[in-house]
């Protein structure tokens, strides 16, 4: 593994991330390379001489890159992007690159999601003399005994978060962190992403922000925002593009095993069904959808099944689950399909008739539309092989 300039001290794994994964081989397939190992602190000032920051392109200075640090923060936010500057340096052999940084409120170790403490190299109070290059902002979340997933904002860290910015020339969130730059005002009329668990969240408690819960990764001028979890590496790569040419961040995509790129307009690959339910009628909806799911349902079939009229029906899949019903179904169906390409040999004409697309071509419409790729695309990735 790449020297990092950052102090990790291991203490335990506690438990695995607590956000519910579409698919969770999305994370474990790139979830090998991150191993947990005690890394040594560099000494010295962790500020400077020549890791100050720096905005131009200069083969001697390194760019001040700080990571924010508070409890129960998701480690993989942490490590992750530090994982991959630190491969930009070992592929170029170059001193130019990214200094990075942990910085938390005081000097006391830091207790992550995982369980494993991790000690900050300066505070916020010491960052915030500085001039950075890159703020990078991870996140944190609570799960109720529903498994629903809700962004937490400290308020505390909001207000740094808020100070900081003043102070750098680019901001990034990691996956929820996206929560703690909109409660900072910095997402305001802006597009962002975020983790598609609480990407309704976001829309509802700031509604100045255009939400997009598909791409990876987004960009607004200088603010960068990330998908979920292991979508820090993909954001990570995307900023060492910008920084040192798309030819550099190839080559530390290689050594991490991933695509620089993601195909297909970079989506999450996740289907966005996962909303409760708030109402029996509407629990008995979507079980009546999941069991017929081969059957030509319409919206009159759903209409006719729970009693209502279909203006009434789609106003209550509207309320309750924020989608229309046919759009509900599409995503449905394509769930199904997509569990059944991970898992089987199926043809896809197979596939798309169990599932109710009846033909290839509806099936890959539908693949198009919600997860910005094709059926034999996402098998080739994320096909079960044991």
């Amino acid at each position: 593994m790449a020297a990092m300039s950052c102090n990790l001290q291991i203490r335990t794994w506690a438990h695995l991330t607590p956000y519910p994964l579409a698919s969770p081989r999305i994370a474990w397939q790139r979830l090998a390379w991150h191993c947990l190992v005690s890394l040594l602190p560099t000494g010295g000032d962790p500020l400077s001489s020549s890791s100050n920051s720096s905005n131009t392109g200069s083969s001697s200075v390194k760019r001040l890159t700080v990571v924010l640090l508070f409890d129960g923060v998701d480690l993989l936010d942490v490590t992750g992007p530090p994982e991959v500057f630190a491969l930009l340096q070992r592929e170029t052999g170059d001193a130019a690159g990214y200094h990075v940084v942990l910085a938390a409120e005081t000097m006391d170790p830091v207790t992550t999601a995982a369980g494993v403490r991790v000690l900050p190299d300066i505070t916020f109070q010491e960052a915030s003399a500085r001039s950075i290059d890159t703020l990078m902002v991870p996140g944190s979340v609570e799960v109720d005994d529903q498994r629903r997933v809700q962004a937490l904002t400290d308020p505390t860290v909001v207000r740094w978060v808020q100070k900081l910015a003043g102070r750098t020339r680019r901001i990034a969130s990691v996956c929820v962190g996206a929560h703690l730059l909109a409660a900072a005002g910095l997402l305001d009329g802006r597009r962002a992403t975020t983790h598609w668990s609480t990407a309704q969240q976001l829309a509802a408690d700031h509604p100045s922000i255009e939400v997009d819960a598909d791409p990876i990764f987004i960009r607004d001028q200088n603010v960068w925002t990330g998908a979920g979890i292991t979508a820090c590496l993909d954001l990570s790569l995307a900023l060492v593009a910008e920084d040192f040419g798309e030819a550099i961040a190839l080559r530390v995509a290689r050594q991490l095993v991933m695509y620089l790129k993601r195909p297909s307009g970079q989506s999450q690959f996740s289907v966005p069904i996962e909303p409760v339910s708030t109402t029996r009628r509407m629990d008995d909806l979507r079980h009546h959808i999941t069991q017929n799911l081969a059957e030509p349902l319409t919206v009159a079939d759903l209409a006719e099944h729970a009693h209502v009229s279909e203006r009434q029906l789609t106003r209550i899949f509207k309320t309750e689950l924020g989608m229309t019903p046919a759009s509900y179904l599409e995503s449905a169906r394509v769930e199904v399909a997509r569990n059944r390409l991970e898992s089987t040999d199926d043809t896809l004409e197979r596939i798309a008739s169990a599932c109710g697309f009846h033909t290839t071509d509806t099936l890959i419409r539908a693949f198009r539309r919600k997860l910005n790729t094709t059926p034999t695309e996402y098998r080739n990735r994320f096909r079960h092989t044991g």
